[in-house]
């Protein structure tokens, strides 16, 4: 490989390593607040011990995120600097934002942690609302700096400088509004699921374990909620997508040749020399309704688009396929939970599996999603207005710090499963085990 795409891969190794804690840091406290609500109403204990428990694995994730979106912003100036000195004065603010939200976040998480003793209880559960409030913020802003660079705004460009920023205008780009619901969506349909996994599995070891039978049904709770929102927030994002990145809306579906009556194509793999995606499946008309809303639209396709302009349709396509199976298969899942709930029943051994199973779903559909959303930029890193290629520092060697950042999270990923795990196979009696 060479350097720039050392650097491609240095940063996307980055982001799909910290976009797990960050989705975490979103969704967790919202658990932990509900559990602590459902104890000062009810005064029972598994509440509590539920509460302090997920409190505490929320610490562990949070001290890991912060660590590696320290990384993260350190890589942004290190190896795109000619980036940062066009957009830094437009992305400065959000990112400035994101700060103060994360430093929030940081003291409330503390107060949160070591104030059960030395805090009323409701001051106590007000302090925990804010680690989530200020969790979803600072997911929020740096959303909107994304978004920004799928859709630039706010600003003047003269003779190669920026110059006229309006920070709020950019801020609030074409892209944002989709984006933040989308992402802020899927982190708590991840987590959701993903937490249920986790104590669905224990109850397979012992069904009557209280404690782990009322985290499985708060965790459900946010994951069903989600579920068919996502659905709605998928579709409003694809007629975005459509409307300002062509290009990307075509590599997603591996459409080749712009037409009325579209169809979409599910799975398959697509060949850039044929213009042809062998082996999909295709439903007629259906890409012009998910496009435009209308089955008689004309959708832009990549024969229209200079070469030198497309992304690597075949992963993009790709990536598009596996997050679309996973929040499909994660919204049947969650009609058969609702189906369990309105039967009035506690789920059988064949939902505990499949909760299990589905566990890593919405975590895998978030790591293809941001496949889909910086791959479908390429080749640009500000779309329309600055090649990822001319952003790359012109330092050498840069398969070293590659390296060096690749053993760093592979570390890390050890530390955090023997912690994590240590801490769920510890079973308390407070938990109401018999």
């Amino acid at each position: 490989m060479n350097d720039l795409l050392f650097a491609r891969s240095q940063m996307a190794l980055s982001l799909a390593f910290h976009i797990v804690f960050a989705v975490i840091g979103m969704a967790m406290p919202v658990l932990m607040v509900i559990a602590e609500a459902r104890h000062l109403r009810t005064r029972d204990p598994i509440d509590l011990e539920l509460c302090k428990r997920w409190a505490r694995g929320t610490a562990v994730l949070f001290a890991v995120g912060a660590a590696s979106g320290t990384v993260l912003s350190f890589e942004l100036g290190l190896l795109w600097p000619a980036f940062m000195d066009l957009a830094g004065g437009i992305i400065g603010m959000p990112f400035s934002l994101e700060g103060f939200a994360f430093f929030t976040e940081a003291i409330f998480l503390g107060l949160y942690l070591y104030g059960w003793n030395r805090m009323g209880p409701r001051a106590h559960l007000g302090a925990g609302i804010i680690v989530a409030l200020s969790g979803l913020a600072s997911a929020v802003f740096v959303l909107t700096a994304n978004a920004w660079m799928n859709a630039p705004a706010g600003f003047t460009l003269t003779d190669g400088r920026v110059t006229a920023i309006d920070p709020v205008a950019a801020m609030l780009n074409p892209a944002s509004l989709q984006q933040v619901v989308h992402m802020t969506l899927a982190a708590y349909l991840a987590v959701g699921f993903g937490v249920a996994g986790v104590h669905a599995w224990f109850l397979l070891r012992s069904r009557a374990h209280a404690f782990h039978r009322r985290a499985l049904r708060i965790a459900l709770g946010m994951a069903v909620l989600c579920a068919p929102l996502q659905i709605v927030s998928g579709d409003r994002i694809a007629k975005m997508v459509a409307r300002i990145q062509p290009a990307k809306f075509a590599a997603m579906e591996g459409h080749y040749r712009t037409m009325a009556r579209a169809p979409i194509t599910l799975g398959g793999l697509a060949d850039d020399d044929a213009m042809v995606v062998r082996g999909g499946i295709e439903i007629p008309a259906m890409l012009s309704v998910l496009a435009h809303g209308r089955a008689d639209a004309e959708v832009t396709g990549l024969e229209d688009i200079p070469r030198t302009d497309w992304p690597n349709t075949k992963l993009v396509h790709l990536a598009f396929d596996v997050m679309v199976g996973c929040g499909f298969a994660l919204l049947a899942l969650a009609i058969w939970v609702s189906v369990s709930w309105l039967r009035r029943r506690d789920p059988g051994p064949w939902l505990l599996r499949a909760l299990v199973a589905a566990a890593p779903l919405g975590f895998i559909a978030i790591e293809a999603g941001w496949m889909v959303t910086e791959l479908g930029r390429q080749p640009w890193i500000i779309y329309g207005i600055m090649r990822t290629a001319d952003a790359v520092t012109p330092m050498r060697g840069l398969v070293a710090p590659f390296a060096a950042i690749t053993a760093l999270y592979l570390l890390l990923t050890v530390v955090v499963v023997l912690v994590l795990r240590r801490m769920f196979m510890a079973t308390s009696p407070a938990a109401g085990v018999p």
